[in-house]
């Protein structure tokens, strides 16, 4: 089928540049012009998605050329952007940077295969004439290189007016204003990147009075017109499911445990789920009717006492696992079901005890990026000949990360052994993208169908 979509890629020469900032600021705009937009991200990122949820108040969506075909990621674009008007894609990294040091899976590669218009966000930060050449090396590097403007982040717009002329002679390409800095609107960061959004009290405030800045500095009208410049895009038709119901899927989502790719999600309900939310920091008990869990990741290490502290909660999870219910833990949620965790003061706090690890901080990325993950021999979920793909990211690490699968890193031949696959439990530090594989998923939901029929 032939879709339109007016659509935007916001780029940048390196991480740190703006983006999520630019990003959410443009989408409040967007939306105060009635403009009904909707977000994405390329890569694997949870936050910064978080941060577009926040806005508009409707989920964004990853667009992944690791994960997925360059038909799946059109399809998820149309799906995302179904009933919606302009599409506001955030990058990721700079804008060639992909896997294994390669163009795979770049910002770049997903505006070559959606064909979206990219603008360029660029900080001078104490360049002035070497910026132009900077983003002359950005628009020529590859053919076609879908650059077609640049917005000024961080600096004056008088500044950014005198930057303007120079890029613009240089270049050739238009600069479509600036965002000024504004040191009282900045997102905080930490270990993992940027606080989440229900951490940060005046948040809405805060994008409201960057969206005015973007409003009066920016030409929105001229980014549109780009937007709307976007050729249609050809998708294939997505097949008509109709599946029975598979019951009630717990899925922990709090200030603890909020990392979780709106794609696995959708999919677990097509396989005919019910998901309903709980919170293992407060939640006594999980949800009536609880056929499955879904445990994934986030900060449970900076909640460690917390967590440890609602005993009932750690206890309805252990007899959940006693009974072998259909369990998925990733990374955080592989931590939370370890006997202990260390918070970041070094602190062990007892946690669910399903697991024989204990959960420790490194002070360092462990295992970082992508994975591929072949399972070693049959179990509920994987079976032999199969793989799944996944990243890691994570500072914590684990006295026991499991063996049931062989994780392979991308344009390497580093591999290590991880997941534990006992039962119906499957966990393990990856987060694990589900429509790389749907059998799992289809295969969890039926091990959640069987749960139900007992009830």
């Amino acid at each position: 089928m032939t879709c339109h979509i007016p659509r935007l890629l916001l780029a940048a020469p390196a991480s740190g540049s703006g983006k999520t900032t630019l990003t959410c600021a443009l989408l409040r705009v967007l939306e105060r012009r009635g403009l009904s937009p909707c977000a994405f991200k390329c890569g694997p990122d949870y936050i910064d998605p978080m941060f577009h949820r926040s806005v508009l108040g409707l989920p964004s969506r990853n667009l992944d050329l690791f994960f997925s075909t360059p038909d799946e990621v059109r399809r998820n674009l149309t799906r995302g952007a179904r009933g919606r008007g302009t599409a506001v894609i955030e990058g990721v990294m700079g804008y060639y940077d992909g896997v294994g040091g390669g163009e795979r899976a770049s910002s770049w590669h997903l505006a070559q295969v959606t064909q979206t218009p990219t603008i360029l966000v660029a900080e001078p930060k104490g360049s002035a004439l070497t910026l132009a050449a900077v983003l002359q090396g950005l628009a020529r590097f590859r053919k076609p290189s879908q650059v077609w403007g640049v917005l000024l982040n961080g600096t004056t717009p008088a500044m950014a007016a005198r930057l303007s002329r120079d890029i613009r002679r240089e270049t050739g390409l238009p600069v479509l204003g600036c965002l000024p800095r504004m040191p009282e609107c900045a997102i905080p960061s930490r270990h993992l990147g940027l606080y989440t959004p229900g951490e940060i009290a005046d948040l809405g405030a805060r994008v409201d009075k960057l969206a005015d800045a973007l409003e009066q500095y920016a030409d929105v009208d001229g980014l549109l017109a780009i937007a709307r410049s976007a050729p249609d895009l050809e998708v294939p038709e997505e097949p008509e499911e109709t599946v029975a119901s598979a019951g009630v899927l717990a899925v922990a989502w709090d200030e603890a445990f909020c990392f979780y790719y709106q794609e696995n999600l959708e999919l677990l309900e097509r396989c005919g789920l019910k998901l309903v939310k709980f919170s293992p920091l407060t939640d006594q008990k999980l949800p009536e009717g609880t056929c499955g869990v879904y445990l994934g990741g986030g900060y449970p290490e900076l909640y460690a006492k917390q967590l440890s502290g609602n005993a009932p909660m750690l206890a309805a999870l252990r007899e959940a696992a006693a009974v072998d219910l259909p369990i998925l833990a990733e990374c955080g949620g592989f931590l939370y079901l370890q006997q202990s965790l260390e918070d970041p003061e070094g602190t062990p706090w007892p946690m669910a005890g399903v697991l024989e690890g204990f959960g420790f901080q490194t002070g360092r990325l462990q295992r970082f990026g992508y994975v591929t993950l072949a399972p070693k021999e049959n179990s509920a979920y994987l079976r032999t000949g199969e793989t799944l793909a996944a990243h890691e990211f994570h500072r914590w690490d684990c006295t026991q990360n499991g063996e049931s699968c062989l994780a392979q890193k991308p344009e390497s031949e580093k591999s290590w052994n991880c997941m534990l696959c006992n039962g119906n439990l499957l966990a393990g530090f990856p987060h694990l993208y589900l429509p790389s594989c749907p059998q799992v998923a289809r295969r969890f939901a039926d091990a959640c169908r069987r749960w139900k029929e007992r009830l």
